[in-house]
């Protein structure tokens, strides 16, 4: 436990417990004591088990976050507190040891949000990296590093940023996100998929780290959900990168149900068939999600409604037009799955977006000033055929199930003449590279854009080089140029010539170590859409 007079913990430097023996340990008994009149007087355990975050840059601040768990596992959702508020001091900083404090201030952590934070700092200078830390009970968290987006009009010379999805705790160990910490980046996307919601056996998967039965069931409540979070959230190397870098993060399904569309829940034998059983069960994931990343009050779910879609800005050089495909979306044609022939997908009011989301993206591309319109989103955008032969085979949960959206998009792009338009996609579990064409069955057609997927942190364990679904894939589609099967994450660098995407992979997961090296790197030029290897 770190005293009030040691300055801190310093960068990059692991919590107590190492990887291998998280989960069991972080059961131990301990906690926090009190004065006579019930305040918080002094924890008897490290309450910044799961690390510190900041989140979502602007030109004059950003978000701050941790969360108070000295028993992040508990298996009543706890994290070992107790009911009463605790007061939480923060400091930001210019420097590493704190010597030149730029902004503090007091704020409360409440049960009602599982003791989490989120303290929205402003009045920093734009395009600035600052350092940042917590007090509570006593202990003074780890310093984590952030760094705020260049002034609104300014015209930054570059820019760098990587983007991950995807990262099933109980298939592989997270040491992507070791090096990603390490990169120089301004920012990291997460795409979705922070946790997955399937059932875990009793030794976590490939982690051979015994589970406590309580954290085991698929969640479907409150408390299960901040136990999936913490589970996922407990791990040295995610912690790393979010100490290092900012994050701006939007859900996908397994946040809630794998494939879920709007109110409406995967079909299957559980008890959330029902839309108003699944909008309580939605509602709870939507909660804890909140509870345990660095996202501003407008993205705070109140119960089944919530909005994740939002823009950040940083300078001429980019906007991140960032969306959500899942809470507004119609559910998924022809009984979801992969299919040919189904005609559902084609019908011409089907939207992935809703009819809300739609106008604020198309008025926002509509009016951006920036060199490089991003849309950072969840599911891939370009046409993804399966079917090698001479007929087409889709996946009902892609934008390839709401054909009208996505030519609503692109003639959005091109009627408005967009600037430099990159998509920025997971939920794959691969890395893919292709062309935007306004006419996929048209190999003339114009090409409007690129489209950037990123493969899985952890999901799907190991992968390959290149496995039979994608030299399929290759085969099937002359705008898909790339892709590769290993796990891993991207790279992405911005100049206002180019936009360079690295395609970052390790040879394994499901034991940890691996080195990171990069399979390839694509390059589309301002005013040139379209793809260059590089």
């Amino acid at each position: 436990m770190n005293s009030g007079n040691d300055g801190g913990r310093r960068l990059g430097r692991r919590a107590v417990l190492g990887a291998s023996g998280t989960v069991a340990l972080a059961l131990a008994a301990g906690g926090l004591t009190a004065s006579r009149a019930g305040a918080v007087q002094r924890f008897t355990d490290d309450p910044f088990t799961l690390g510190v975050a900041s989140g979502d840059p602007w030109p004059d601040g950003v978000v701050l976050w941790t969360r108070l768990a000295p028993h992040p596992l508990s298996p009543d959702g706890t994290g070992g507190m107790p009911t009463a508020p605790v007061p939480v001091g923060w400091e930001v900083a210019t420097d590493e040891r704190f010597r030149r404090v730029v902004r503090r201030g007091t704020t409360r952590a409440v049960a009602e949000l599982a003791h989490s934070v989120h303290v929205e700092v402003s009045g920093l200078h734009p395009g600035r990296q600052y350092y940042y830390r917590f007090r509570a009970g006593g202990v003074i968290s780890p310093v984590g590093r952030t760094r705020t987006a260049p002034a609104a009009h300014s015209k930054p010379s570059s820019l760098n940023f990587g983007f991950v999805s995807c990262q099933a705790w109980f298939e592989g160990f997270y040491t992507a996100y070791r090096h990603l910490a390490q990169e120089d980046v301004d920012l990291v996307l997460h795409l979705g998929d922070y946790i997955y919601e399937n059932p875990i056996d009793a030794m976590g998967g490939v982690r051979k780290v015994p589970v406590a039965a309580e954290l085991r069931p698929e969640p479907m409540n409150l408390t299960q959900y901040r136990n999936r979070h913490a589970l996922h959230r407990f791990d040295q190397d995610l912690i790393a990168a979010h100490q290092a870098h900012p994050f701006a993060v939007v859900w996908d399904d397994h946040e809630v149900e794998d494939n879920w569309a709007r109110d409406r829940s995967k079909l299957d034998n559980e008890p959330d068939q029902d839309p108003l059983v699944f909008r309580e069960r939605a509602a709870a994931g939507f909660q804890a999600y909140y509870e345990h990343l660095p996202l501003r009050l407008p993205n705070k779910p109140r119960g089944f409604n919530a909005r994740m879609y939002r823009r950040l800005r940083y300078g001429r050089m980019a906007s991140f037009h960032i969306l959500d495909t899942r809470l507004f979306r119609d559910d998924q044609p022809c009984g979801d799955g992969t299919k040919a022939g189904c005609e559902e997908r084609l019908e011409p009011q089907r939207t992935i977006l809703g009819a809300e989301q739609e106008r604020w993206l198309y008025k926002g591309l509509g009016r951006s000033d920036a060199t490089w319109n991003l849309i950072p989103q969840q599911i891939p955008v370009t046409q993804v055929d399966t079917d090698t032969g001479p007929g087409q085979s889709f996946v009902m949960d892609f934008w390839d199930g709401y054909t009208a959206s996505r030519e609503r998009l692109f003639k959005e792009i091109v009627d408005r003449d967009v600037s430099n338009p990159v998509v920025l996609t997971g939920d794959m579990h691969r890395h893919l590279a292709a062309n935007l064409k306004r006419d996929f069955d048209d190999p003339d057609s114009a090409t409007i854009g690129v489209e950037f997927v990123g493969t899985s942190i952890s999901t799907k364990m190991d992968g390959m080089d290149l496995d039979p679904s994608g030299a399929s894939l290759l085969a099937a589609n002359d705008h898909i140029k790339f892709t590769n099967y290993q796990r891993g994450y991207v790279r992405c660098s911005l100049t206002p010539q180019t936009c360079r995407a690295d395609f970052r992979v390790l040879p394994y997961v499901t034991t940890p170590g691996a080195p990171v090296s990069t399979r390839t790197s694509y390059v589309t030029e301002a005013g040139r859409p379209g793809l260059q290897q590089a």
